[in-house]
């Protein structure tokens, strides 16, 4: 039987193409996932600009709740005492601390956003010299990138702090090794009073001392931690705290991979096996026995699947570097992390894909060994459509599943409605995958039919056929409706979530115009500059970050953290329940009322809230303040949560004014480079909605959609067509002409594309509607139309095409020729 396994390749091919490509990809596609997965776990990030330095020691960036589980990035910069530069420049088998601190620095004019540093936090990289001397008070040292045309002893302008200040140039340095983003280095005590905190400290172990041993055996403070290897970029950059972004995605990414493959997979062999049922029962006939039939399917898809799956394989090291690639310039994962792909993802993929091989191909196996010969020849010439009960049973509970998770998630808060709602979309188009010959048959309803038949004999033969080859042709539709599903699915879903979390925000906040920097923030003197234009009402600086409470605990938000805005003027449009925010100075806080009566805190009640730096401060409730359900804030005043984030200065201007046009005009923001002023729509700009790590994901599924509804697609139907050889000889020997069959096909291929097209979006509706009621109050989704259109453009060009070409090749041969075809 192995040996007419092989043989029997020669004669299917289009087959067996079909499943070693979506093999191919399934392999590719898990082995990239895979190595997201060591990636997140690793977390290995290379040092640049503290290279130089053995052992970094810096904030942990990481929060660890008190009394939940996981961890989440600190969304600001998690400094260190500077007086810990000197306990560790003492402790035994250090021979030199240097402190590191940063803050933004802008070469004016015209530059970008750059970092200033102490001038001793060079020997970190190291830096040296090539022209003029270090640093002193109201002095710089450029980077020879930023340097140009100027040279020591000439006047620059440099914005520090969003404030423009005029340096001389002492000298200009260059980098010992790769540094991506070049740095002004300014003297040591200008540098202390721009940054009182220090951002990390390199130390250098005495000789005979290893870097490991010392940074293991170093004595530091609760919430500070010391790094060697590569693991240092961790202090380097910002980002690179919790592998747990990258572990969901993986995860999720990989099961929708093997989901996909599996039905893609299950599909494509089960049109293979029924297209051979008179082969098959040949066999049987002439002796063959059940086990030896199944063992012949079994071999004959296991050598195809196991060749695609090491081509899979070769290829998922360029994939994975490909998908790593978009994260990266996406902003969801540090450009600096380095993407490890070892032999374990290899190793995973390999098995996984293999046991959704052999598992699909196990039971495609098993109906035919169990068809009896005289059954298998008349299904032959008739096809059965009748499905198993168990099938049946089976596709009724994934459609009850996707209903029932449909309905819970009208009644959750957003973001319970983004995790739960999203698996209803895959249910329902596993259901529909698992029912897909009796849905054909019951969507073929009279007015259907009737339009098709007065296409003349060619929509009655498409009639008949879709009637009668409601299996094959199912093959042909799962993939359609998966991929619309999971596409649209997906991508409207994150569409709606954005647009949602968006209006939640700005719609909270009154401001006619809003000022925005690319210096670092907005400084003091801009702010008192806007209060005194004529016209202006109320002038509020708005500061963006993101903290916990922990006393009392609030156990609703433990590694997802609560959206802070820091205030200073009566901006905010929420309903004040109790208290009054005019009130919002110094220690204070406003809290959702919600959120109060859960934690047993009133006005006048003290809390402890965890900020973004890692500090805890002790602050005193003076507001209630309602917010949009599931969207609520906490607000704090302006200057203190500014001075808990990594810039120190409020991120935007709010202005309420008469006139909004007068306004802006009047606005002259030459005294402070970087700053720009526009209307409420800025007020968007750089806000995080928290959906990156979500919509990445939503994204990579749609995009594994589209690919295997193309490879799928395209096979199924050349298999498909081209297995009707005898079909369309017969046909033409009764009288059909050439155009009439290809007409047929065009009409066949129309209609289960546009069936495909309609199931898959009702399926993406069972996701998407439901998590627009829980997020936005009606069932109306957000996003582009031109997605949808251009889907359905995708699906038209892959199945038109695809039937029209290999329905020409299958009516190359003439009509004798086709009936003694050994195929089809």
């Amino acid at each position: 039987m192995i040996r007419l396994a092989i043989t029997t390749l020669r004669y299917r091919t289009a087959a067996f193409l079909a499943i070693l490509v979506a093999v191919l990809l399934g392999g590719a596609l898990l082995s990239a996932a895979g190595g997201l997965l060591e990636t997140g776990l690793r977390l290995n990030a290379p040092p640049q600009r503290l290279a130089a330095a053995p052992v970094v020691v810096t904030g942990d960036p990481a929060y660890h709740p008190p009394n939940g589980s996981g961890s989440a990035a600190f969304p600001e910069r998690h400094r260190v005492d500077a007086d810990l530069a000197d306990k560790l420049a003492g402790t035994p088998g250090v021979a030199q601390a240097i402190a590191d601190r940063s803050f933004p620095a802008v070469i004016t004019p015209g530059a970008d956003a750059l970092t200033g540093h102490g001038w001793a936090s060079a020997a970190l990289t190291p830096y040296q010299l090539t022209a003029g001397q270090a640093p002193h008070t109201g002095q710089v040292v450029l980077d020879q990138r930023l340097a140009g045309t100027s040279k020591p002893g000439d006047r620059i302008s440099v914005t520090v702090n969003g404030r423009p200040q005029t340096f001389t140039l002492a000298g200009i340095a260059a980098a010992q090794r790769q540094v991506d983003v070049p740095s002004v280095f300014f003297a040591d005590a200008d540098a202390a009073q721009l940054a009182p905190g220090v951002d990390a400290i390199g130390v250098f172990p005495a000789d005979g001392t290893s870097a490991r041993d010392l940074a293991k055996r170093l004595e530091l403070p609760d919430g500070v931690r010391a790094y060697a290897g590569d693991d240092r970029g961790v202090a380097e950059y910002s980002g690179i705290a919790t592998s747990l972004p990258l572990i969901i995605m993986s995860g999720v990414f990989g099961g929708m991979v093997a989901v996909v493959m599996a039905l893609v997979i299950s599909a494509t062999i089960g049109l293979s096996v029924r297209q051979r049922r008179r082969e098959l029962a040949l066999l049987r006939a002439s002796g063959a026995t059940p086990r030896q039939v199944g063992k012949m399917v079994i071999a004959e898809t296991m050598v195809v699947g196991v060749i695609g799956l090491v081509l899979g394989l070769l290829c998922g090291r360029f994939a994975g570097d490909w998908i790593f690639g978009m994260l990266a310039d996406g902003g969801i994962v540090p450009s600096q992390l380095r993407f490890d792909q070892g032999p374990l993802p290899f190793a995973g993929a390999a098995l996984l894909t293999f046991a959704v091989l052999r598992i699909t191909v196990g039971f495609a196996a098993g109906r035919a060994a169990r068809i009896r010969p005289i059954q298998a020849l008349a299904e032959a010439a008739v096809p059965e459509v009748a499905l198993g009960r168990v099938r049946l049973i089976i596709g009724a509970v994934f459609a009850g599943a996707t209903v029932s998770i449909a309905m819970s998630t009208l009644f959750m808060s957003p973001t319970n409605a983004a995790a739960i709602g999203g698996p209803a979309g895959l249910t329902g188009s596993i259901a529909v995958a698992i029912l897909a010959p009796l849905v054909i048959q019951r969507a073929l309803v009279p007015r259907l039919t009737a339009l098709i038949e007065k296409r003349g004999t060619s929509g009655v033969l498409a009639v008949i056929n879709l009637r009668v080859r409601a299996v094959q042709f199912a093959a042909i539709l799962i993939p359609i409706t998966i991929a619309t599903t999971i596409a649209l699915g997906n991508i409207y879903a994150q569409t709606t979530q954005q647009k949602a979390a968006v209006e939640a925000y700005t719609d909270n906040l009154a401001a006619d115009v809003v000022v925005t920097s690319t210096s670092g923030g907005i400084p003091a003197s801009l702010t008192d500059s806007a209060r005194s234009l004529p016209g202006v009402t109320a002038v509020s600086e708005l500061v963006r970050s993101k903290g916990w409470i922990e006393e009392p605990y609030d156990t609703s938000h433990t590694s997802d953290a609560w959206p802070l805005l820091g205030l200073s003027g009566p901006v905010y449009k929420g309903e004040v329940t109790k208290g009054s925010l005019d009130d919002l100075t110094g220690d204070t806080v406003a809290l959702p009322p919600g959120t109060a009566k859960k934690l047993k805190v009133d006005v006048g009640s003290e809390i402890g809230v965890r900020l973004g730096d890692d500090a805890l401060v002790k602050l005193k409730v003076v507001a209630l303040a309602k917010g949009p359900s599931g969207y609520e804030s906490i607000l704090l005043p302006a200057a203190l949560l500014a001075s808990h984030t990594t810039t120190g200065l409020p991120s935007q201007l709010l202005l309420k004014t008469h006139d909004q046009e007068a306004t802006m005009k009047s606005m002259v923001l030459s005294e402070w480079p970087g700053s720009s002023v526009g209307g409420r729509d800025l007020l968007a700009s750089g806000y995080d909605a928290g959906l990156g790590v979500d919509a990445w994901i939503g994204y990579l599924l749609a995009g594994i959609a589209v690919a295997y509804t193309a490879i799928a697609s395209i096979n199924t139907i050349a298999v498909a067509v081209l297995d009707r050889r005898r079909e369309f000889g017969l046909q033409r020997l009764t009288g059909s002409t050439r155009r009439q069959v290809g007409r047929m096909l065009t009409l066949e291929g129309l209609v289960i594309a546009a069936l495909g097209l309609v199931l898959g979006l009702i399926a993406a509706a069972f996701t998407v509607l439901p998590i627009a009621v829980a997020t936005r109050g009606w069932p109306i989704p957000s996003g582009p139309a031109w997605i949808l259109l251009a889907w359905v453009a995708v699906v038209l060009l892959l199945v038109l095409p695809t039937t029209a070409i290999t329905g020409r090749i299958a009516l190359r041969s003439k009509p004798m020729d086709a009936l003694s075809s050994a195929v089809g």
